[in-house]
């Protein structure tokens, strides 16, 4: 993202704030001013009825007014101008600061008014309200200009009006305090928006520091690319925060380890095992583990931002397939050797032979080829081999004999071995089997007691084969294969890397069977597993030469 892209983002987001901000103030600010206005025009209001009222009993109001409404003569403008009711007028004008203060009779003639010219004429505002013995309260405009005004009935002892008192204030004398109230007004306003920018600032960089910089359009982008990503690999992502907590978790990841929606809890609370678990949250770079049925590689990297550490990514690969084709291959990689060293025996006998041959020695050829159909095939340096009457096995089992022979160890066959019929699933056997003899051999090589020695059993059960692989090693440590989870960073020194057993025992388990710790190991011998393979043999028993 561009600077000019995070100036505009920013600049927008400032002006939609103050705007927000402005509306806001403005609202509060008519409303107040209307408020104001409002109350400057009831004082003004109420002070001239007060002042009205106040007059409008006076005593020698009432008597003077009386007496001129009840006079069958005009008033005299030019004594009324010097007389008491002008007096008395002009003596509260100017102790209340009115506008004006005016006295009529009863045919609204003026009796007193600031301008003495004015006296003995006809007040210019209706006044037959008042006469009719109403109080009067509005805004008007007389000879005087608008005013706020307050109209009061003179009444004489029966009650009865006989005249009016006036009383009004001049506009700008009543919003005389108004400047003071708009100034204050404005502050309050240029406060709250200097308080708002400031806020908008703060708030700014708590949200920058929140996202690490990261734009709203950054964020859209990286939203969309993040599943965009990580449902298109298959490998599974878990990114832990600083904090243990689970932030994100792909199909791949749930699916593999075994997880239901794992987002916002701490890895602690996951059924994950330890190993899985601290290479997750750093405390391991890489490591290798057997979960349920698969073999996972993990490898976790720590994630930095401008020098802040945000928590760690861990990337779980599924290496299942290339572990059993691993198996697989093996176990080819073992019957190849297996005919090779018959191919080469072979080769031997056909060079004795064929030189017996050009030698002339034909009866002494004839002897030796009559020897060899008695003898049989190619012999393994493998004790009671004669036993597995299966030549997948046989050949199998042989082949292991040469790798054992090469390595100090010799491999032989119980006695108690019967096997009827013949294998029909020769990878399932040659891994889980496979596995078993090289730990054994590896045990046995380790080991202290002499001789080094590996012993096989297998059993037919109907449509099973039941093995059983003794050595004679130090035995195990602690015989577990239940656990979900094996280790396969810590290697053991005797049996491997932890991940041949776990997985020969899903093999096993695949086919209805299992694999087992018969003995962790005792006097005399080493530890002694046992597998079962399920649908591993064909029941028809196997035909030989002889038999037929």
């Amino acid at each position: 993202m561009s600077t000019e892209k995070r100036v505009r983002f920013a600049t927008r987001a400032l002006l939609l704030h103050l705007a927000a901000v402005a509306l806001v103030v403005t609202l509060c600010t008519g409303v107040y001013l209307a408020l104001a206005v409002q109350q400057l025009r009831a004082e003004a209001e109420s002070t001239a009825l007060g002042i009205a009222r106040t007059l409008a009993e006076d005593a020698q109001v009432r008597e003077t007014v009386t007496a001129i409404s009840a006079s069958d003569d005009e008033p005299d403008a030019a004594a009324l101008r010097d007389g008491e009711l002008q007096q008395v007028s002009a003596a509260v004008m100017a102790r209340t600061g009115a506008l004006f203060v005016v006295i009529t009779d009863d045919h609204g003639i003026r009796l007193a008014h600031p301008l003495p010219s004015r006296i003995g004429e006809v007040v210019s505002t209706p006044f037959a309200e008042v006469l009719a013995g109403h109080e009067v309260v509005d805004w008007q405009t007389g000879t005087l200009g608008e005013s706020a005004r307050a109209k009061v009935p003179v009444r004489d002892d029966t009650g009865t009006p006989v005249g009016e008192i006036s009383v009004g204030f001049e506009r700008t004398g009543v919003f005389d305090d108004l400047p003071p109230v708009l100034a204050a007004i404005g502050l309050t306003a240029a406060g709250a928006l200097a308080l708002a920018l400031a806020t908008f600032l703060l708030l700014r960089r708590r949200w920058e520091r929140l996202t690490l910089g990261v734009q709203p359009e950054e964020l859209v982008a990286l939203v969309q690319n993040q599943t965009a990503v990580l449902n298109g690999v298959g490998d599974g992502v878990l990114a832990v925060d600083k904090d243990g907590v689970v932030r994100v978790s792909n199909a791949a990841s749930d699916r593999l380890l075994g997880l239901h929606d794992p987002v916002g809890r701490r890895v602690g609370e996951l059924p994950l095992p330890p190993v899985v678990r601290d290479t997750a949250t750093g405390a391991r770079e890489r490591a290798e583990a057997v979960v349920g049925d698969r073999v996972l590689y993990l490898e976790s990297s720590a994630v930095r931002r401008d020098g802040q550490e945000l928590g760690d990514v861990l990337i779980v690969r599924d290496r299942t397939d290339l572990i059993a084709l691993t198996e697989r291959l093996e176990a080819v990689r073992t019957m190849t050797s297996a005919l090779r060293v018959q191919r080469h025996e072979f080769a031997n006998r056909l060079h004795v032979a064929a030189g017996l041959i050009d030698a002339g020695r034909v009866a002494d050829a004839r002897a030796f080829l009559d020897e060899l159909v008695s003898r049989g095939p190619v012999s393994f340096p493998v004790a009671g081999l004669d036993l597995v009457g299966d030549p997948f096995l046989h050949a199998f089992l042989g082949a292991k004999g040469v790798e054992a022979a090469e390595r100090g160890v010799a491999l032989r066959i119980a006695e108690d071995t019967q096997l009827i019929g013949t294998v029909r699933r020769a990878e399932d056997v040659a891994s889980v089997l496979g596995n078993l003899v090289d730990n054994a051999i590896a045990a046995a090589v380790t080991g202290t007691r002499d001789p080094r020695w590996v012993e096989v059993s297998a059993l037919s059960d109907g449509g099973a084969l039941v093995v059983t692989v003794s050595d004679s090693g130090a035995g195990i440590r602690e015989p577990d294969l239940r656990a979900p989870a094996v280790d396969a960073g810590s290697e053991d020194r005797v049996h491997g890397h932890g991940i041949g057993l776990p997985l020969a025992t899903e093999i096993a388990r695949r086919s209805g069977g299992d694999l087992w710790i018969i003995d962790p190991g005792g006097t005399g011998h080493g530890a002694v597993f046992a597998a079962r393979i399920g649908d591993a043999v064909d029941p028809t028993p196997h035909l030989s030469k002889e038999d037929l």
